[in-house]
């Protein structure tokens, strides 16, 4: 819905922020004020703007011969000699063809209209459209209305015109039959019907300005986008490249360090990985020789029986052991510290006629 602000025939004669207009909301609520409290009562919202008809002129051309709309142009050479001002000085507004193969033109005078534009805007009043009051009755017929002070002719009649109630009783008889008379013309304007198809001032060089997207500011934003991300994308690329490449040369000298023989380095990483393969072969071995070296040297030379053997990392070998008596594994413990393996003998216990003990050959060289 839009807010509609008419200006009154009086302040036309002399501008000012004290011109008397009506208000009417987009609620269809009416009020009278003067032009300056209604730039305050908008607070910067946009209007329709509606010109008192007394200010402009209307003229309808011929039946226009072509089909195709004229440009404003011919409008005006079409209407030339209708004019009593001259054409450089008019503000031209040209309407629908109408039923007839006609156009209607509104007329202004430029430096008028600027001037009133130049003062709602001075008062912050925002305009997203100008017409013409005696321009917006509905087209469905001819119409009367009383608006403003005024009657305002025009709809279907081929003329726009403000009168009083005294010039109306003096062209009444030159007027067509029929025509709809209302004594309030509000709800033609704004009833549930709807105003005419109204001409629209606001054109040419009175357009009014939209404000355009900053195309260049924002091709440069997004170069200047693009070039901090790539900056970005570039500086981070650079410090894991040094970063990578200090843990290389770091990985490079503990590799070094721990296997000195190896004096040409291709690939730290297969290489390292064989190395550790080959360690933990040794390893095996290693303690697989410490096994055999226990059960040839220290259990192959006495009666105790082993039940179940284990090993783990960091404990070293356990094996499970039944025995005859505990002097049996007391001389087994004997054997193992004259071999010297690092042999420990736990949780000896009796069952029935055999005693049950934990070997453990620890983990040490």
């Amino acid at each position: 819905m839009n807010t509609w602000l008419y200006l009154t025939p009086e302040g036309a004669v002399q501008p000012c922020a004290q011109w008397l207009c009506c208000l009417v909301s987009a609620s269809n609520e009416r009020s009278v004020l003067s032009l300056a409290d209604a730039a305050k009562q908008l607070s910067g919202q946009a209007v329709h703007l509606v010109l008192p008809m007394e200010m402009c002129g209307w003229l309808r051309t011929e039946k226009w011969p072509s089909r195709r709309r004229p440009d404003a142009q011919a409008i005006a050479f079409a209407i030339e000699d209708q004019l009593s001002e001259d054409l450089e000085a008019l503000h031209l507004s040209i309407g629908l063809r109408d039923s007839q193969g006609c156009y209607p033109v509104l007329l202004l005078n430029k430096q008028r209209f600027a001037a009133l534009l130049a003062l709602v805007a001075e008062l912050g009043i925002a305009v997203s459209v100008v017409q013409v009051d005696a321009d917006r009755l509905p087209h469905d017929q001819a119409y009367g209305v009383w608006w403003l002070g005024r009657w305002l002719l025009g709809g279907a009649l081929d003329t726009r015109l403000a009168v009083s109630a005294h010039g109306l009783a003096a062209i009444s008889p030159q007027l067509p039959e029929p025509i709809c008379w209302l004594d309030e013309g509000f709800e033609v304007l704004h009833g549930q019907a709807g105003a005419g198809p109204a001409i629209n001032l606001l054109h040419g060089e009175f357009r009014r300005e939209r404000r355009r997207f900053p195309w260049s500011t924002a091709l440069i934003s997004a170069a200047l986008l693009f070039t901090l991300g790539w900056g970005s994308t570039l500086a981070r690329s650079h410090f894991f490249e040094d970063q990578a490449q200090r843990l290389s040369d770091q990985s490079e000298q503990r590799f070094r360090a721990l296997y000195p023989e190896q004096t040409r380095i291709v690939d730290l990483s297969a290489q390292l990985k064989a190395l550790q393969k080959q360690t933990r072969i040794s390893a095996q071995d290693t303690q697989i020789a410490r096994l055999l070296k226990l059960t040839e040297q220290v259990i192959g030379a006495s009666s105790v029986e082993v039940q179940r053997i284990e090993y783990r990392v960091g404990d070293g070998w356990k094996l499970q052991l039944t025995a005859g008596s505990f002097a049996e594994l007391e001389q087994l413990r004997e054997r193992g510290q004259s071999s010297g393996l690092p042999i420990r003998l736990g949780s000896a216990s009796k069952a029935q006629d055999r005693v049950l003990a934990l070997l453990t050959l620890e983990n040490r060289p």
